[in-house]
């Protein structure tokens, strides 16, 4: 089971830090994502992680500005978001499979998902 946290509002320029806990344990090769979406919106990828380390990917619209990490000892996935601005309002959603995959930026690609956390920014 993945629990996400950490959503609120924030102006933009500003900084949050989601979490995402994942219970169940986790492997190596685990794949650990979140996405977003916004109103009326279909769900996109932001970034993507490999637990067993050696992998990370970030949408273009993020890069530079996010940074997704893990810690082992809590099991838990972040993802760190500076210089927010508006367009990055949306519900933050993390997800989980067992495998990394190239398709990493594909929602049908995730078997657990988390239950979203809003993330509002204000101008």
């Amino acid at each position: 089971q993945l629990q996400a946290s950490g959503g609120g509002v924030v102006q933009a320029g500003g900084s949050l830090r989601l979490s995402c806990e994942v219970s169940g344990g986790t492997f190596s090769d685990y794949a650990l994502a979140w996405f977003r979406q916004a109103p009326g919106k279909g769900r996109e990828f932001v970034a993507a992680l490999r637990w067993g380390g050696g992998r990370y990917a970030y949408a273009d619209s993020v890069k530079g500005r996010f940074a997704i990490s893990r810690d082992n000892a809590k099991n838990t996935v972040y993802l760190q978001m500076n210089s927010l601005n508006p367009e990055d309002t949306s519900v933050y959603y993390c997800a989980g499979r067992i495998r990394w995959t190239v398709n990493y930026g594909s929602t049908s690609e995730y078997d657990y998902w988390g239950q979203g956390t809003l993330v509002t920014v204000s101008s």
